[in-house]
């Protein structure tokens, strides 16, 4: 595994929060005991929750001092505390995952790994859900939004809810930015001529807090944005092999 200190760490754990207060301290612990014997560092972003998220947190700082915590002061999604993770990360390659525990910090290293055996091939390894633990109204939902989704951008990805990806810091910074920005990630990464793979990952049933969307709500909000990805693809220009002369 590659090395790093701790002002440069190998690997950055972003994680975007928002009251979940019962899963937050032990979400920590998960990450830093599947990370051992990598060096990392763990930011969470606590986006204004209003219950006792951002005590737990602090709590478990105490117990690992690579975790960071950052808090927004106003409520702003989980692009923005994304973002706002991915910005302050120390590392060059960075690991993604939802807030609410669903995904398992176990499958970190494996696409970690896979990452780093490309050779600086792959930008991105994104996590597909197996054996998802949703509602069947949420898994009939996603399941039709990917394949209109998958159909209408060409980006290969089956699963872009999953919020599991490993990907080098640069290539994401590189991306234009809009809110809903996560669930776009392999086209966004294709339309700036970076190559993405896709892993199987594991899903579990959210044992704490609830759902911050509404399958309604959240098909309103996709239309728009798939709307948006397919007019940004349309507009791309690659300038090829970038060379500077002397």
């Amino acid at each position: 595994m590659e090395k790093g200190s701790p002002t440069h760490p190998a690997l950055s754990v972003v994680v975007p929060m928002y009251n979940e207060e019962g899963g937050a301290g032990a979400l920590a612990d998960e990450i830093a005991a599947a990370l051992q014997g990598l060096d990392h560092e763990i930011v969470i972003v606590d986006d204004a929750s209003t219950d006792h998220t951002l005590a737990a947190l602090k709590a478990a700082k105490v117990r690992h001092p690579q975790l960071r915590v950052l808090r927004h002061e106003n409520n702003a999604g989980q692009s923005r505390a994304l973002r706002t993770g991915i910005l302050a990360a120390r590392a060059p390659m960075v690991a993604t995952l939802d807030g609410d525990g669903q995904n398992d910090p176990a499958d970190i290293p494996a696409l970690y790994r896979q990452i780093l055996s490309s050779g600086g091939g792959l930008a991105m390894v994104a996590g597909e859900r197996q054996g998802r633990q949703d509602s069947a109204a949420k898994k009939f939902a996603s399941r039709a939004a990917n394949a209109i989704r998958k159909r209408l951008l060409n980006d290969g990805a089956a699963d872009t809810g999953c919020g599991l990806k490993v990907f080098r810091r640069e290539a994401f910074l590189s991306l234009p930015y809009f809110d809903h920005l996560h669930r776009y990630l392999p086209a966004l990464m294709a339309r700036e001529g970076y190559e993405t793979a896709f892993a199987p990952v594991s899903h579990r049933a959210r044992a704490h807090g609830a759902s911050k969307y509404t399958n309604f709500g959240r098909a309103l909000v996709a239309v728009r944005d798939l709307m948006g990805v397919v007019w940004l693809n349309a507009r791309a220009r690659r300038p090829g092999k970038i060379s500077e002369e002397n």
